[in-house]
């Protein structure tokens, strides 16, 4: 991938975020990542009165599923027809569109979720972005420390440095992660792109393509 398939535009339809003006400002995604607990303080000062503060700044639209076995952290804002299911821990800095599904034992944190985004069991991902209906399949994990805690670079035609420690996925809309998948820190998927069960994936993968495993990669027809 060129570093022009890496960037927010490339990625994501603004149109399907709470946060298009906020990451309009960016040229990348990671780039978004610092600010992310302060913007969501400031978002959620705006609402309006279809939602509700559940938690200490943790605002909730009240069309939103939410069990009461999970547990949110502020700043946190659960956009309209989502679904929070048992055991769910949202750990701070999240940001979830219409119709999400954070499913059971499924962990987030610092991480935004465009509309119909959906985790629905036993995965992780921390400092990450997922796109317009972007799923990501049992057991996935969306890594965003590397073993030796050194900074985070993006893989692509040339490398990109984020200078963070804390960097996972970003994965593009319509983008599908098979069960059981890894997504390394600094993984960037494009637009409508599926990975198959069971990948090791890291680096950057173009849009409209199958990766099978991690020396794989097949056009889609």
């Amino acid at each position: 991938m060129d570093r022009s398939d890496c960037t927010v535009r490339a990625l994501f339809d603004l149109a399907h975020t709470q946060a298009e003006e906020y990451l309009s400002r960016f040229t990348y995604p990671w780039e978004a990542l610092e600010g992310l607990p302060a913007y969501l303080k400031a978002l959620s000062s705006r609402l309006g009165g279809a939602y509700e503060e559940i938690g200490e700044g943790v605002f909730a639209h009240k069309t939103a599923k939410i069990s009461p076995t999970a547990e949110i952290l502020g700043p946190a804002v659960i956009g309209p027809r989502c679904e929070i299911r048992h055991c769910a821990y949202l750990r701070g800095s999240v940001l979830l569109g219409k119709g999400c599904v954070v499913g059971n034992c499924v962990e987030l944190k610092n991480c935004i979720l465009f509309d119909g985004a959906k985790i629905p069991h036993l995965s992780y991902a921390g400092d990450s972005i997922l796109g317009c209906f972007a799923h990501m399949g049992a057991e996935t994990v969306a890594s965003n420390l590397k073993s030796d805690q050194s900074t985070v670079t993006i893989h692509a035609a040339e490398d990109l440095p984020t200078g963070r420690k804390k960097c996972g996925a970003f994965l593009g809309d319509g983008v599908e992660i098979g069960c059981g998948s890894v997504l390394c820190p600094g993984t960037v998927v494009g637009r409508g792109t599926t990975v198959y069960p069971l990948t090791l994936c890291r680096g950057c993968y173009p849009a409209h393509s199958i990766v099978k495993h991690t020396a794989s990669l097949t056009p889609k027809r």
